[in-house]
């Protein structure tokens, strides 16, 4: 049994960074995740004005439930996600003019359900260029709060924005939902709330948040349970076994599902109080799985399908079409390049056994579906990323742990 200590979770660490700078007193974070997506992240909460002190193992972060210290700010969101729509929504709820920018993958990806519901709460703010994607600058004065409707069909982090701003706004929100994907996503944010201080309640499709703010505590960042699933799905690919400790039946992220999906195709499955572990029976079953709430492993397990004794149909995903890249297209592209029959439709990817060739995987400068394919490669010699620097988002030193791993099975 290898145990793989797995870096803090990326959700995780940015939710935890939005609600220690918006809680009164000072957070203390342990074991954040450092990587370049919670760095920036970080280094935006720090444009803003409000104070990140970062050690080793721990960051302090000095909350300012009234918003950024900062009057006026430039704020770059580089390629993540959870900066370029959890900040402008921490920004709008202060006073000051702040503008928003990050990298073209990023500008690429739709901010458009965040900004009109902001727009509808009252907030004045301007898309520079492609309207509902950034720059974008927001002109802020607080926000009253109110009812609002939402689509969150391409992103859960929309709802997730609203939600933490929620306890910031002078009357609370009440959120009504339309089209939700990645739900526990969104239930990691409403179990951090609460350890912040907040409880959420819902009435069907609708979210009320009331107002008041939250409070500083020590918050300790679980591992990573998307990260985890490479290293999980490894072991069901080689016959070998991994053990995550700190993803146990608690865990925060629906990410750990995936073991389950790993289970239903013949792996044996551990989950205890503290840990999880995944051990290789020497055969891969086909399946047909609804992904839609753990999307975010899709690649994971489309890069291992070809090793199965029958077809993997991934349905209910056309969320990763809107990701880093369309992770959906980019996994049937890779796969196709490497001999394996792949079919595609807007929101599915069936794939047929096959023997992968060793080619070069175009990553689409996409983090998850570098990691994926390196998984993959235990089973073809010779693949080589066009783009391995691309984990840095996440998991900078990926391959060298990677390496690691796959020393200590001894493949």
């Amino acid at each position: 049994m290898t145990v793989v200590a797995v870096p803090g979770s990326k959700s995780v660490t940015a939710r935890a960074l939005f609600l220690a700078a918006a809680a009164e007193g000072t957070t203390v974070l342990r074991r954040p995740l450092l990587s370049d997506d919670t760095d920036g992240f970080a280094a935006g909460l720090t444009a803003l004005g409000y104070r990140v002190e970062r050690g080793t193992d721990s960051w302090h972060v000095t909350g300012r439930p009234a918003g950024p210290a900062a009057d006026r700010a430039e704020v770059y969101c580089r390629d993540a996600a959870t900066a370029a729509r959890f900040l402008p929504a921490l920004a709008a709820t202060g006073t000051g003019t702040f503008r928003f920018d990050a990298s073209a993958q990023m500008r690429r990806r739709p901010v458009a359900p965040l900004t009109g519901a902001l727009r509808a709460l009252g907030v004045d703010l301007v898309h520079e260029e492609a309207e509902g994607h950034l720059p974008l600058t927001v002109v802020a004065a607080g926000i009253k709060g109110g009812a609002i409707d939402l689509d969150a069909s391409l992103s859960s982090q929309f709802l997730t924005a609203l939600l933490l701003t929620g306890p910031l706004t002078g009357q609370g929100l009440r959120i009504n939902v339309t089209g939700i994907v990645s739900v526990p996503y969104v239930e990691i944010t409403l179990a951090m709330m609460r350890r912040f201080g907040v409880e959420v309640t819902r009435e069907g499709d609708t979210f009320v948040v009331p107002p008041g703010g939250y409070r500083a505590v020590d918050y300790p960042v679980e591992p990573d349970a998307s990260t985890a699933s490479y290293f999980f799905a490894a072991a069901a690919l080689s016959g070998r076994s991994a053990t995550v400790p700190g993803l146990g039946a608690d865990a925060l992220q629906g990410d750990l599902r995936f073991v389950d999906v790993l289970r239903r195709m013949g792996a044996r499955v551990e989950t205890g109080p503290d840990a999880t572990t995944v051990t290789g029976t020497g055969r891969l079953t086909g399946v047909t799985v609804n992904m839609r709430d753990i999307s975010d492993t899709m690649p994971t397990l489309a890069a291992i399908a070809p090793f199965a004794d029958g077809p993997v149909r991934i349905e209910d995903v056309y969320n990763t079409r809107v990701k880093e890249c369309d992770r959906l297209e980019a996994c049937a592209e890779n796969l196709r390049r490497q001999g394996v029959r792949v079919g595609t439709g807007r929101d599915w990817i069936e794939i047929h056994p096959g023997t992968p060739a060793p080619v070069e995987i175009a990553c689409h400068a996409d983090h998850r579906i570098a990691m994926s394919f390196a998984v993959a490669a235990l089973r073809t010699p010779g693949t080589t990323l066009d783009d391995p620097g691309c984990v840095k988002k996440t998991f900078p030193g990926f391959h060298e742990f990677f390496a690691g791993v796959r020393s200590e099975w001894g493949v």
